[in-house]
């Protein structure tokens, strides 16, 4: 498999760390062009820098900003000559009381988690329909049932979930396929302050049938499944890549 995306484009966003550093390393690893975007320009050109300089494309862009997203798609089909995958990963939290959520912090998450998303899939659209491409979104668990103190967040991942099913069935018959990926507590910089927490990660570790938190390079592995050929019939999905949290009816474990 290591092949499978030879002489594809693919563009990464949120790709300085985390989930989205993982998926644009594998990629990479299996042979793609391979576009990563972030705001954060000293850690995105460190894991640029680690990749095949001949192969890889480092931006710097907001993808709240629809101006950026445009212009970021168009740099990468200048370069690379076409667009196969669109990986949407960019994402940020707000959480808290909802009575004291304010205006800023909600537009925060819905404009980098929601807005962010369907700029990136408008903009990389027309490419797309060139080359029978497909989308990736990073959703979360989060957008598939709620959380105490994370109305944003879970607000913003519920839309992307459904963003994903919509633009399938709009899509399907041109030849582009969307799918997402839904993890559960996963290793990256967003929850570093969550893994000093002995305490919390106990509690997480008793929800979760397989007993730990997910690592990135296991989301990054479900991404690169949906966008290759070997998931060609599958579109519209919400994967879950959370070791069983959604299986759960939501009761404690009875020993």
């Amino acid at each position: 498999m290591k092949d499978r995306f030879e002489d594809k484009v693919i563009i990464v966003t949120g790709a300085a760390s985390g989930i989205g550093e993982a998926t644009a390393r594998r990629f990479s690893a299996e042979e793609a062009k391979v576009a990563l975007i972030d705001r954060q320009r000293e850690a995105l050109e460190k894991v640029a820098g680690e990749l095949p300089p001949e192969r890889t494309l480092a931006l710097v862009a907001d993808v709240s900003d629809s101006q950026s997203v445009d212009d970021l798609v168009a740099a990468t089909v200048k370069r690379f000559g076409r667009l196969d995958v669109l990986v949407n990963n960019a994402g940020v939290h707000e959480g808290g009381d909802p009575a004291e959520i304010t205006n800023e912090q909600w537009r925060k998450v819905m404009s980098t988690d929601a807005d962010g998303v369907f700029f990136g899939c408008r903009a990389a659209l027309p490419h797309l329909l060139k080359t029978k491409g497909s989308i990736v979104n990073t959703a979360s668990v989060s957008g598939m049932g709620g959380d105490w103190s994370m109305s944003p967040y879970n607000a913003a991942k519920g839309a992307v979930v459904n963003l994903t099913r919509a633009l399938a069935m709009d899509l399907g018959k041109k030849g582009v396929r969307v799918n997402s990926v839904c993890p559960s507590l996963t290793r990256t910089g967003m929850t570093e302050d969550m893994m000093d927490d002995k305490e919390l990660l106990a509690k997480f570790a008793e929800r979760i049938p397989l007993g730990r938190v997910c690592e990135p390079r296991e989301v990054a592995a479900v991404i690169a499944f949906l966008a290759s050929d070997d998931a060609s019939f599958m579109t519209g999905a919400n994967v879950a890549v959370d070791g069983g949290v959604s299986a759960s009816n939501g009761q404690p474990p009875q020993e």
